[in-house]
């Protein structure tokens, strides 16, 4: 049997099917939701598109001008003719290309999309090979086949040291920070997505023709795919990543013992000039170095061209009805630097810092027009209120690992708060 006959009776068996990977029309309006502002006709690239489910979604509810990208031309037919059908043609663009020489001026995006196609150049060279074609505030989403346990079992780590490396999802996020990404959410996708892909392509087998060449082999594939999944599939899952590519024009970093006297002067003066608030704010973050609440590594500076502290943002510990959170606050900024993106660099990496130090939940008190661009929502959405009368809007609260309980009941903020 040759090669082209495998390869043929491969994509044979596929035809027809919504999807080429667990999905759906949910996952990828969480994804869309967690991108942020798009403009009013964003730029879309849809790499790996198959059929184009995700496609036609994101021109019909994004309005976006989608450029459909993939090797295997019949899938891109389909999507032309699905894209007809629904008066999008004049929004979907197709274009028969390899997503690892891909033939686009850099920047020529604002939102990058891969779902369950990642895996044809890998995570760690998708980031690297991807980012160039962002516009800045660009956002890159991505969904990956990642380990669900620290310890996967024999059988399904046999597979996929066969077919494909995993990593867990801490791993990836990992991976994005130190490519130069923030994460800008992640979503854990339900078995749901497997079953939108699995159920479709297990009727196909069933129905294919063995006797084609190439098909047997096809079909005995697929199905143990379908297989493992049903046996083992605690051990891995599907997740998706929103990222974005961090601002070039600010440095940020963990605080070190050096920077204490300037992080006590960017924040007097970030509240301003001899207000009575300033100096109670800047001996805040003295007062929480010195308690329990600190957390080592989440006192994050941005720093400006000549290396002076830009802005400033800490996080500590919390409790939420006994619970340990987090808390965002203060987060500050020089006044030369204010409106320029300093303050969004450092609040982006503190919150990349605490995610990745396996930090579940962060709450923040702070206005209600600005901290919704990181992800937060009103607390009270998550059943959890402060002891003591604010806005509703004005406290709020960001989910970093969906997989963990969020808990409900009173914030308790570190004693030196004073609240």
């Amino acid at each position: 049997m040759s090669d082209n006959a495998l390869h043929d009776s491969f994509f044979a068996l596929h035809h027809g099917l919504p999807r080429q990977g667990p999905g759906s029309d949910a996952t990828t309006r969480r994804l869309l939701a967690l991108s942020g502002r798009l403009p009013e006709r964003p730029r879309v690239l849809d790499l790996g598109c198959g059929p184009g489910r995700s496609a036609l979604l994101l021109a019909a509810e994004a309005g976006a001008e989608v450029t459909a990208v993939d090797t295997h031309e019949p899938f891109l037919a389909e999507l032309r003719e699905a894209a007809a059908a629904r008066g999008l043609d004049g929004a979907i663009r197709t274009v028969n290309a390899d997503m690892r020489a891909l033939p686009f001026p850099d920047g020529s995006f604002d939102l990058v999309w891969a779902e369950s196609s990642v895996f044809v150049l890998g995570f760690d060279r998708a980031l690297a090979a991807w980012r160039r074609l962002l516009a800045p505030g660009g956002t890159l989403v991505l969904t990956e086949c990642v380990w669900t346990t620290e310890e996967p079992g024999p059988a399904a780590r046999a597979f996929w040291e066969e077919h494909y490396a995993l990593r867990t999802v801490a791993g990836n996020a990992a991976a994005a920070v130190a490519a130069g990404y923030h994460v800008l959410g992640i979503v854990p996708q339900p078995e749901s997505d497997w079953d939108e892909y699995y159920v479709p392509l297990a009727a196909h087998a069933d129905a294919a023709d063995t006797t084609v060449p190439g098909m047997a082999e096809a079909v005995a594939g697929a199905r143990a795919e379908i297989a493992l999944r049903r046996g083992h599939g605690s051990d891995y899952g599907y997740a998706g990543f929103v990222l974005r590519a961090a601002d070039p024009r600010w440095r940020t970093r963990p605080e070190t013992g050096a920077d204490a006297a300037e992080i006590r002067r960017v924040v007097a003066t970030a509240f301003g000039s001899g207000a009575a608030s300033s100096g109670t704010e800047a001996e805040l973050v003295d007062a929480l170095r010195r308690d329990d609440a600190w957390l080592p590594g989440l006192s994050y500076v941005a720093e400006a061209p000549d290396g002076t502290v830009a802005a400033h943002a800490l996080i500590t510990r919390c409790l939420v009805d006994g619970v340990p959170a987090a808390a965002l606050a203060p987060v500050s900024v020089a006044p030369a630097h204010q409106r320029t993106g300093a303050g969004q660099a450092v609040v982006r990496a503190v919150l990349d810092a605490a995610r990745l130090r396996g930090e579940s939940l962060v709450l923040v008190l702070g206005h209600p027009e600005y901290y919704p661009r990181f992800g937060f929502v009103r607390a009270s959405e998550y059943g959890i209120k402060p002891g003591f009368e604010v806005p509703d809007e004005a406290m709020m609260a960001l989910v970093l690992d969906a997989s963990a309980p969020v808990p409900r009941g009173t914030l308790v903020y570190p004693a030196p708060f004073g609240v």
